[in-house]
Order: C-alpha cells, then sequence, then structure tokens
C-alpha cells in the first residue's frame, strides 16, 4: 500500500508540527505546503518541499490524499475548511466549542457536494476530551462531567487575542482553578461556574501608541472566549516576550464523578488527564493519526462531515484488527 499524501496548508507552529509528526509516521509523506505568505519566505524543515500559495492549491488537488489545515479557528476555519473540502479531503481543528455545530453543517454540505470527506474539530479538546467525556457519561450516566484545561497556552484564545486591533504580539494562558478541582475530586459534585473553573492570563506587546484599555476591554468582552471568565491583561515589552513566552505547554483534565449500584453509596471516578510540554506538536500528531482514518474511510466510500465520535479507534493505527486484538486488547 503505497503512502499517505498529505498537505499541509497553513505553515505557523500547527503546520510546522503536522510536519515534524509525518515524519514520526513512515505511512505518511508530506506532498506540499500551502501558505498565505510568499512561498519563497517559506522555509520548511523537510529539505525539497515544495511551498506553494494557497490560492494555487486547487492545481494540486489529485496529487494530495488529505489536506490539513492548520489556521485559526476565531476567522481563518469558518472560511478555509468548506472552501478546501470542494477540491480536497480535509481535517482541521477548528475548537470554538460553541460553534461547531454551525461550521459541521456547512463544512458537510461541501464536502457532499463535492464527493470529498471531511473531519473537523479533531485535537485534545474538541478531540481526545469530547471522547472521553462521551465514554464517561456513557459508563456513569449518574454523574456530572467537569473539563479543566491548563496550565497552558490556548493556540485559538491566543490567536484570537491577535487579532485584536492595536495588539502586535499576544499568547494567553488558560489556568485551572485547584480549589474547584478538589471539590470534584471529593465526590460532591459541585456546580461549578465557568468562571469557578478557570481563569485567564493574557501577555500583550501592543502597537506603539495603541490604546492599552481599549485593548484590554476588547479582549475581556470578546464573546466565545473571555466574556464568561475572570481575565488578566498583562502589557509586556517585547524583550520580555521572547524571554519568557516563547514556549507552547498546556494540558488539562476530563473528570466524572459518579454513583453506581443503588446510585446512593458507591462513589465512582473517572479522570483523564494530559500534560504537554508543545501543544502544537501534540496537536498535529492527532491530526496525523486521524489523516490515516480519513484515507481509509475514503477509499471505503464515505463522504461528507465526521467527528471524533464518528470514528473507530481502529482505523488511526497502521497496525491490523488481528495485531490489534493480540497486542493491545
Amino acid at each position: 500500500m503505497g503512502k499517505t499524501r498529505i498537505g499541509i496548508a497553513g505553515y505557523g507552529n500547527l503546520g510546522r508540527g503536522v510536519e515534524l509528526a509525518i515524519r514520526q509516521n513512515d505511512d505518511m509523506e508530506l506532498t506540499a505546503i500551502f501558505t498565505r505568505r510568499d512561498p519563497s519566505a517559506v522555509k520548511p524543515l523537510t529539505p525539497g518541499t515544495k511551498v506553494y500559495n494557497i490560492a494555487d492549491a486547487e492545481s494540486m488537488k489529485d496529487q494530495i490524499d488529505v489536506l490539513i489545515i492548520c489556521g485559526g479557528s476565531a476567522t481563518d476555519l469558518p472560511k478555509q475548511t468548506p472552501a478546501l473540502a470542494k477540491n480536497f479531503n480535509v481535517i482541521d481543528s477548528f475548537d470554538t466549542h460553541a460553534r461547531i455545530p454551525e461550521h459541521f453543517a456547512n463544512v458537510d454540505k461541501a464536502a457532499k457536494e463535492s464527493g470529498h470527506l471531511a473531519f473537523i474539530s479533531l485535537g485534545w479538546d474538541p478531540g481526545l476530551f469530547s471522547l472521553n467525556r462521551l465514554y464517561a457519561e456513557s459508563i456513569l450516566p449518574n454523574g456530572k462531567s467537569y473539563t479543566f484545561w491548563g496550565k497552558g497556552v490556548s493556540q485559538g484564545h491566543s490567536d484570537a487575542i491577535r487579532r485584536v486591533e492595536g495588539v502586535k504580539r499576544g499568547i494567553q494562558y488558560t489556568v485551572p482553578i485547584e480549589a474547584a478541582m478538589e471539590a470534584v475530586r471529593s465526590g460532591s459534585q459541585p456546580e461549578l461556574t465557568t468562571r469557578q473553573k478557570h481563569k485567564r492570563e493574557c501577555w500583550i506587546v501592543p502597537e506603539e501608541g495603541a490604546d492599552l484599555a481599549k485593548i484590554e476591554n476588547d479582549i475581556k468582552t470578546m464573546k466565545n472566549y473571555f466574556d464568561e471568565y475572570d481575565t488578566t491583561v498583562h502589557f509586556i515589552t517585547e524583550e520580555e516576550f521572547n524571554a519568557n513566552h516563547n514556549k507552547m505547554p498546556h494540558g488539562g483534565f476530563v473528570m466524572r464523578s459518579g454513583l453506581t449500584g443503588d446510585g446512593e453509596n458507591t462513589h465512582q471516578m473517572i479522570e483523564y488527564s494530559l500534560k504537554l510540554e508543545s501543544n502544537p506538536e501534540f496537536t498535529a500528531s492527532i491530526l496525523i493519526c486521524y489523516a490515516r482514518a480519513l484515507s481509509r474511510l475514503y477509499k471505503e466510500g464515505a463522504t461528507g462531515c465526521k467527528t471524533a465520535f464518528d470514528i473507530a479507534p481502529a482505523y488511526l493505527s497502521k497496525l491490523s484488527g488481528a495485531e490489534l486484538r493480540a497486542a493491545m486488547l
């Protein structure tokens, strides 16, 4: 069987992570990188990789099995994924939870009309955490679920603050509130508001002469991103930014506190956690294994849009069903 030919649309932190992840999977090969920048200014990590302007992507549609779209969720993916699904099988990591149903509908329509297959909202949340919430709630119907993120850099939220007028550079850290996590682990099944579970910290390098009060207000009131959280905005120099905010750690927890048996006395606790030194590299690794699944499902005739809920785990692995049963079951 030939290698799955991968294209990368967008060459930021996530795009470079996808390029590195391809190297760790010998059934994958990088065919092309597409960018909105001048292609000659993009220097791939893999020598000899061809770089094209995103406007020329359609000319490569017969040479790519799966196009992994690495844009931001705030403004890029809602437009890019449906548009590119007209010519490619695509995967994205769209992570604005409140808008996933809308995004799914738009991508599903475009993919079905063109006969392509699309996977959306794949990463660790949404993605792996989504699966763990589904498993936990199915296993413990009498209970409550909780998700905590961080401490770490949110790529989607960082992208959103960088698009605020007057922001030159920016990064956002999501910080779980430890007291809330301990209350969940106790089995008390607390009712927690969004504000009680997390706080958000933003570190901003402003443009020269920018209105700092307006930047702070625009961030704190941003719908679907910051308006429901206690958010702190710090303004710093570019030198401070380079020295202290040059890595992208993240992580989080999915918890389900439930009762079994007679539903009164037997407390059960499910807890799944991730501790990541590089958010984009880990997300990229997820996208690559789902690219394998997409290629297989497309060959079986699947079209339209799917999420992590629709894809059997066996499709993610290079191993055969017999090998999986012998080694992992």
